[in-house]
């Protein structure tokens, strides 16, 4: 069972707004930097957010800028990814994980340790 929980993904329509939650009751949220990624049907995995350990650097893929937002509950039990005027570009796997090492880039997958489930998010008319 995975210690990362993803949920929030859904159908929505172009233009609309999904809120995905990623939680976790085997470690503390706030000591790692925590990434959110998505996969295609047959493309990579992909960065699409960050939120550095602490909380106080976050930063986006250029294709979400301006339209997703990472932000953590004041408790510090669940991360969140805001994303906004969706287009179905957008429609993937999306995965959070626990960042343990430093050497590389926030979107390079092999940065990170412990992933979720995945949520599905389709957007589509």
């Amino acid at each position: 069972q995975s210690q990362l929980v993803e949920s929030g993904g859904g159908l929505v329509q172009p233009g609309g707004s999904l809120r995905l939650s990623c939680t976790t009751s085997a470690f503390q949220l706030d000591y790692y930097g925590i990434g959110w990624f998505r996969q295609a049907p047959g493309k990579e995995r992909e960065g699409v957010s960050y939120m550095h350990r602490g909380g106080g650097v976050t930063t986006y893929a250029d294709s979400v800028k301006g339209r997703f937002t990472i932000f953590r509950d004041s408790a510090k039990i669940t991360m969140y990814l805001q994303m906004n005027d969706l287009t179905p570009d957008d429609t993937a796997v999306y995965y959070c994980a626990r960042r343990v090492s430093y050497d590389r880039n926030w979107n390079d997958p092999s940065a990170f340790d412990v992933w979720g489930q995945g949520t599905r998010v389709t957007v589509s008319s």
